[in-house]
């Protein structure tokens, strides 16, 4: 719901593959990694023929000519139409037209397209599709780009400081500018990944780009993992010194301010990634960008005339701005990570700079978690269940045995949407990365044809979160997705869906520490041979263990529990983990809504790679709305989360009457006063979690009618 805008980013090859569509004109066009897909539909029979990629000025992985009068795109929401020097935005219910030329229209949405188009068209948008219609019938060349980013080289360091100093160094060989414009996602690419041996080993091609920027920081080992982010940012090298200190053009800047070490740093690198999306609106893609209307006139800093100047002159200007005064504005961060300095994290770091993540040192309160019951300090109340949710004797444990204790860390809270935890323990409030998790990632073959998912129900106590997953599981007509179902499965057969290559399996049953409970008996993963399945969840007692074998073994991510669940808390969840998942919410953005809607949620976790998802979002950009009943008006706040592909720095124009100004994403917006009917409206465009004064519920089966 709603559109995204990102950035250029660089070539790709054979992931993004194009064919005809069966039974009415136009093509398909599909990410291969992914797993996205988009379509166009034209005026008549299509029959696309590879094109020459170099005629773009934007990098494609694919490209194909095809003739058209009309083409029809669906699911590009922001389109931007290029002629020459000149960019225009053809924005939500608009028409232009355009005379006699040549153009270039970009679109954000599944896929990055350009279309290259001549003579004079006219362009028209809604919110869920754009048509454009040639005076003429005419060759059209189309260019697609898959979002997905890896490392480019891989680098090998020691555990040394000034070994990993240097490791560090390369990440902002992946930077594709060091222009204003490396705010936006995708003009950031993949760091080098990292692997631990027994010398530094720094591929070719891998030097930071010239910046006049460096960092000092002493020799140990957590400050370069601090600093990391911030490096590859800006593209600045990291080099031993006494103290920590960012270096502009000879001119050196404390890392030591008020706060200390890692709040200066995570301060810097929050001013300076804000300060470029503000200042990149001065460019030819001018866009009504709502913090650059807040801040602009507070700030002594000419905003325009930095637009073109190089990183250290706009860093410096940057470094004069005093960063309570822009703090409020700043986009809620996506990620901060809880670091252990040791060198088993080094694997992970390259992940968490990709997502821009304030990496901190792991402080934490260790808890030992003998009562699944711990208190619940979410980001908005729940609704107080009243389904005999609270019967402790109702749960998915297969005895009534306590649970082995398990040590626990609780980490320091911070202002960010999700957080997560690289080292040792079992993170209570965050996610936990596992090394192995983001190299399965990386493993992964291009797949074509449907999203493939697996529900297997071990127990008929539990049936009634099979029929919800039934319910929820491919229930989006214009999203092609295979589900499965199976019951009692024996230990052998279920061993098979576990070596199977599924893109996510949803288990509804018993899981103790030998394994899943089957009808013949229990499967320990260990018995099993590689996993192919890409994501899980585990709604099951005590699964933290299979669920870690599962990762170690080839999977990429997934939910688990870390201690017994009530039967009709563990459905509450299932229910709303599955339809978020479902609607396009990264797995870690939709455990975090979830676990707010049952008193057990505290006990569910993610493991692995937190940004992984099973389906893509209808508007790129998945929203939750809170809507707030005030007299005959409401009040709509609406928090934005960042995804695969639209990530830190992206830009989203709320689909709402009236609303001109775009935002920074993610986090939370200001409170829009609507009327009912334009609320009614905005939540008939496309299924989004909504709260309304507090309760919990979905757009597409709650009126304002049942809600008041």
């Amino acid at each position: 719901m709603g559109s995204g805008t990102s950035g250029e980013e660089g070539k790709h090859i054979n992931r993004v593959s194009v064919r005809s569509l069966d039974g009415e004109c136009g093509i398909r066009i599909d990410d291969r990694i992914q797993r996205r897909h988009c379509e166009i539909r034209t005026d008549r029979p299509s029959d696309p023929t590879p094109a020459d990629d170099s005629q773009f000025n934007y990098p494609v992985d694919t490209a194909v000519e095809l003739t058209a009068g009309r083409l029809t795109f669906e699911g590009f929401s922001r389109t931007f139409v290029h002629d020459g020097t000149d960019v225009t935005e053809v924005e939500y219910f608009e028409s232009v037209s355009f005379d006699d030329g040549h153009y270039t229209l970009e679109l954000s949405g599944p896929v990055k397209l350009y279309v290259e188009l001549e003579g004079a068209i006219d362009v028209q948008t809604t919110v869920s599709e754009m048509d454009v219609t040639l005076s003429e019938a005419a060759s059209v060349r189309i260019g697609a780009r898959s979002y997905h980013e890896q490392p480019a080289a891989t680098v090998t360091t020691t555990d040394d400081p000034t070994d990993v100093m240097a490791a560090v160094s390369t990440f902002g060989s992946a930077m594709k500018t060091t222009a204003s414009e490396r705010s936006y996602p995708t003009l950031r690419g993949h760091p080098p990944a990292l692997q631990r041996g027994s010398s530094l080993s720094v591929p070719d091609g891998l030097q930071p780009p010239e910046t006049d920027v460096h960092i000092e920081v002493p020799e140990s080992l957590f400050e370069p993992l601090a600093v990391a982010p911030l490096a590859y940012y800006l593209g600045a090298e990291v080099v031993p010194g006494s103290e920590p200190q960012l270096v502009v053009d000879g001119e050196p800047f404390s890392l030591e301010g008020d706060g200390g070490f890692e709040r200066t740093v995570e301060r810097t690198l929050k001013r300076t990634f804000f300060l470029d999306c503000v200042v990149r609106t001065a460019g030819p893609r001018s866009v009504p960008l709502y913090e650059r209307r807040a801040v602009a006139s507070s700030l002594d800093v000419d905003l325009s005339d930095l637009y073109g100047r190089s990183g250290a002159e706009r860093l410096a200007a940057y470094n004069t701005v005093d960063y309570d005064s822009i703090s409020s504005f700043v986009p809620t961060w996506k990620l901060t990570a809880h670091v252990d300095p040791v060198g088993s994290s080094l694997e992970v770091l390259p992940f968490l700079v990709d997502d821009l993540a304030v990496v901190r040192s792991p402080s934490q309160l260790s808890v030992e978690n003998d009562d699944p019951f711990v208190e619940n300090d979410g980001p908005f109340e729940a609704s107080t269940p009243d389904d005999g949710e609270f019967v402790r004797s109702t749960t998915r444990s297969p005895s009534e045995s306590p649970a082995t204790p398990t040590q626990h860390v609780q980490p320091d809270q911070a202002d960010s949407l999700e957080q997560t935890w690289v080292g040792e323990g079992t993170p209570l409030g965050a996610s936990k990365a596992i090394p192995e998790a983001f190299r399965n990632r990386l493993d992964r073959d291009p797949r074509e044809g449907d999203i493939e998912i697996v529900v297997v129900c071990n127990d008929e106590e539990m049936l009634e979160e099979r029929d919800v997953a039934a319910e929820v599981y491919g229930s989006r007509e214009e999203f092609p997705i295979d589900v499965t179902f199976y019951e009692d499965l024996t230990t052998d057969r279920l061993a098979l869906v576990l070596e199977s290559d599924v893109d996510f399996f949803h288990y509804i049953g018993h899981v103790d520490e030998g394994g899943f409970e089957c009808s013949d008996g229990l499967l320990d993963v260990d018995s099993v041979g590689d996993i192919n399945l890409d994501i899980f969840f585990l709604n099951a007692c005590r699964s933290y263990r299979q669920g870690r074998r599962l990762i170690e073994k080839g999977a990429i991510s997934g939910v688990v529990t870390l201690d017994d669940v009530i039967n009709s808390g563990a459905v509450r969840i299932g229910k709303t983990l599955a339809k978020l998942l479902n609607y396009g919410f990264p797995l870690r953005s939709a455990l975090n809504i979830a676990r707010e809607r049952s008193i057990v949620g505290t006990q569910y976790l993610v493991i692995g790679d937190g940004n992984a998802d099973i389906a893509q979002h209808q508007g790129n950009v998945p929203v939750l709305a809170r809507v707030d009943a005030e007299s005959d008006e409401y009040d709509v706040t609406l928090t934005t989360y960042a995804t695969s592909g639209f990530g830190m720095g992206t830009q989203y124009r709320p689909p709402i009457q009236g609303i001109k100004e775009v935002y920074l994403c993610p986090g939370t917006l200001p409170t829009f006063n609507v009327s009912e009917q334009v609320l009614e409206e905005y939540l008939s465009l496309a299924v989004l979690p909504v709260l309304f004064d507090g309760t919990f519920g979905w757009s597409d089966t709650l009126s304002l009618s049942d809600l008041l």
